[in-house]
């Protein structure tokens, strides 16, 4: 379980620079430049993804419930993941509804991916992981609305086509991760 909350404080922390620091984020960048920046932040980013994952891994070994999920709840979480890999693709899709009226769909995307997993596993390491990841994304969203309306941003407004695109994106993601690669790279088939 140490593993699986040190990786989650490194992985969480690193995104966490510009809701709680993002004054320091802004001087750093300006010390030492956009491309090393990100190099470190990718480098970090990455090793505490691969302990947050290997933690988690090694929780699963040693499993503590905490409750039993109702056996509807997976098929709950699996509508919700539908909604979550369509908000998760939206911020790269031009000019589409998700992105035009929620402004930051992937915050989004990462609430409802957690919540979801919330409501299907009743595992500590669960609780740990998504809660952690669902309480970073709703400080993140929060501080993300608040930079725009004080930089007074404006969205590009929605179009059907940016809007359908999103949606057959999202949905061609979800069904590829939900029938192969949940079960190959998580280990649990959500649907075998």
């Amino acid at each position: 379980m140490t593993l699986l909350v040190l990786g989650l404080i490194l992985f969480l922390g690193v995104h966490s620079t510009r809701i709680f620091a993002d004054g320091w984020r802004t001087a750093t960048i300006g010390k030492l430049g956009e491309k090393p920046w990100k190099g470190v932040y990718s480098v970090v980013s990455i090793a505490a993804f691969v302990l947050l994952v290997w933690g988690f891994g090694q929780a699963r070994q040693n499993p503590v419930l905490l409750w039993t999920p109702p056996v509807a709840m997976r098929h709950v979480a699996a509508l919700l993941m539908v909604l979550a890999f369509i908000l998760f693709v939206a911020p790269y899709v031009p000019g589409n509804w998700f992105k035009a009226k929620l402004h930051h769909p992937q915050y989004l995307s990462v609430k409802v991916w957690a919540f979801a997993h919330l409501l299907a596993n009743g595992m500590l390491a669960d609780v740990l992981l998504f809660g952690g990841f669902l309480a970073w994304a709703v400080l993140g969203y929060t501080a993300a609305r608040r930079r725009d309306r004080a930089a007074g941003t404006v969205y590009a407004p929605a179009t059907a086509k940016g809007t359908v695109i999103a949606i057959v994106v999202g949905l061609v993601a979800w069904a590829v991760f939900a029938f192969w690669l949940h079960g190959w790279l998580i280990g649990v088939k959500p649907f075998g």
